[in-house]
């Protein structure tokens, strides 16, 4: 597929099929998540993987109240035979930086005003979301509710210097009308309105 292709189809996936996905796949989208830009090439990330039925559940299973009787949205994402969870870690980030050729000894959390090690594996778990257009798959971005990371790290011995930034479920796609959300029913903004050239506005 052509990458302006893979761009212009990517959306937000929240309905499969339960057909499995080739585990070739699923290891071509790690291998392109590990492709992209990383501070200092910290590359403080880590992908925790579930592509078996008994994982996939206990994921839904660790963070959802009711997967025995879901609404909707749940019911369409729980078909999806994986799941990734992308994690950050701070740490890496900082020990890199404490080394000779950068200088910053004191691992001062202060020269970070913006956090790199989560924009980093956000930037890989947009490769992953990419790939699966180029593979003609579905795939969708969400977060872990605040209250339920506990048990997502505690089901999978998530360690205490990564942070989960997100999940990406991968599939088959079910047509359907597509979330409120969806561009199929919200405006794209127009170019215009998002890019500023030359001064905020001009």
């Amino acid at each position: 597929m052509e990458f302006q292709d893979v761009v212009r189809r990517r959306k937000m996936i929240r309905n499969y099929a339960e057909t499995p996905v080739d585990p070739a796949v699923v290891d071509r989208a790690l291998d392109n998540a590990t492709r992209a830009p990383s501070a200092g090439f910290s590359q403080g990330w880590g992908f925790l993987v579930l592509d078996t039925p008994d994982d996939v559940r206990r994921f839904w299973v660790a963070t959802s109240d009711d997967v025995d009787q879901p609404d909707s949205w749940l019911a369409g994402m729980m078909r999806a035979p994986v799941v990734v969870v992308p994690c950050s870690s701070k740490a890496a980030y900082l020990a890199r930086y404490a080394e000779t050729d950068k200088g910053w000894a004191d691992r001062d959390e202060a020269r970070w005003p913006v956090p790199f090690w989560h924009m980093d594996a956000a930037m890989a778990s947009l490769l992953i979301l990419q790939t699966a257009v180029d593979e003609g798959l579905g795939s969708c971005f969400f977060g872990i509710p605040p209250d339920k990371e506990p048990q997502v790290r505690a089901t999978f011995g998530i360690p205490d210097t990564f942070d989960p930034v997100g999940v990406i479920t991968l599939g088959h796609r079910v047509e359907d009308t597509g979330a409120a959300g969806s561009p199929s029913r919200r405006r794209r903004k127009p170019l215009e309105d998002v890019v500023h050239r030359g001064s905020w506005g001009g």
